[in-house]
């Protein structure tokens, strides 16, 4: 068993989920995952990650992601609509979403009966040669009784967001380039450049991004009606990729509570714990285990909805 340990900002509602992705994560790729937070220093907070074989368990997860490849995954069928043409780039939310039905994927299995484009679920794939697990990620198209908990909107994709999440964005090329100048890093990047510093504090990089699934406040913003808007001004925000696709990943098998109108609460846990307990604790589920409660509000900007900074609770 390997076990290492990172920083962590419990007020950060992105970085907490962003940890369950994290253990979820080193569950399929090295198994008998198990992590839980240490606040005994409480300016010095930790979530704890342990996972079989002798490798860092946040390294073996990042390195996985670093080379993943994406791909969308639909009901058996499925076809893309017709691109629509836009009057001009501006009119797009992200103009690196257009769908490519050749990263498509029928699926026996699908969470919900209907299909929107802009939220296909997507399974990020690892080195086939070494037979590498893939892992699925898609509670945002959950039409189960379950919130599906979808903050992002517009004409971005959940696989052109976690893409440029993943691999970054690249401008257009110029005249006599074969690829456009690197606009924004994504986690492969962060990797190549930071590998051994990203391992030990990942969520601590920011890096400017486009659009995100918006979990991570420090890329939050909203319309102040101050004359200015960074989509419009096509300015990057500073936020962490790593922070914004395990976060999303996190939540594929559990929720937070969200039981007022945009009001939502969240669990940590003091102990290790593997995934199946892990995800009833961060949707509040009164087990008996040491646990810290917090609650934050959803923003809005435009029809997104942004996860803010959280309170801590008074615990029951």
């Amino acid at each position: 068993m390997a076990e290492a340990r990172i920083p962590v900002n419990l007020f950060s509602p992105g970085q907490v989920f962003a940890c369950m992705g994290f253990l979820e994560a080193a569950e399929v790729l090295a198994g008998d995952a198990e992590g839980g937070f240490d606040w005994s220093n409480e300016g010095d907070v930790h979530f704890r990650l342990r996972a079989s074989g002798d490798e860092n368990p946040f390294g073996r997860v990042l390195g996985f992601l670093a080379a993943a490849r994406i791909r969308r995954y639909a009901p058996a069928g499925y076809a893309d609509p017709p691109p629509k043409k836009s009057k001009s780039a501006a009119a797009d939310d992200n103009e690196d979403d257009a769908p490519a039905s050749d990263d498509l994927d029928s699926s026996e299995t699908f969470p919900g009966p209907t299909v929107d484009t802009t939220a296909l679920p997507i399974r990020l794939l690892g080195d086939h040669s070494r037979k590498t697990p893939h892992i699925d990620a898609g509670h945002w198209a959950d039409a189960s009784s379950r919130n599906d908990f979808k903050l992002y909107s517009g004409n971005r994709s959940a696989a052109g967001i976690a893409r440029a999440m993943l691999c970054g964005t690249r401008e257009k090329p110029k005249k006599g380039q074969g690829a456009g100048d690197i606009r924004t890093l994504g986690v492969a990047g962060l990797w190549s450049q930071h590998g051994s510093k990203l391992a030990k504090d990942p969520f601590g990089i920011v890096t400017s991004v486009g659009g995100s699934f918006n979990f991570d406040p420090r890329g939050a913003w909203t319309g102040i009606d101050a004359g200015y808007s960074p989509d419009e001004q096509k300015h990057g925000l500073s936020a962490s990729p790593v922070v914004e696709i395990l976060a999303a990943m996190g939540l594929e098998h559990t929720r937070p509570d969200e039981y007022q109108t945009r009001r939502v609460r969240y669990a940590v846990w003091g102990c290790l714990l593997p995934p199946p307990l892990a995800r009833p604790v961060l949707a509040g589920a009164p087990l008996p285990v040491p646990k810290k409660l917090f609650s934050f509000e959803l923003a809005l900007s435009g029809k997104n909805k942004v996860v803010t900074f959280a309170q801590e609770e008074a615990n029951p």
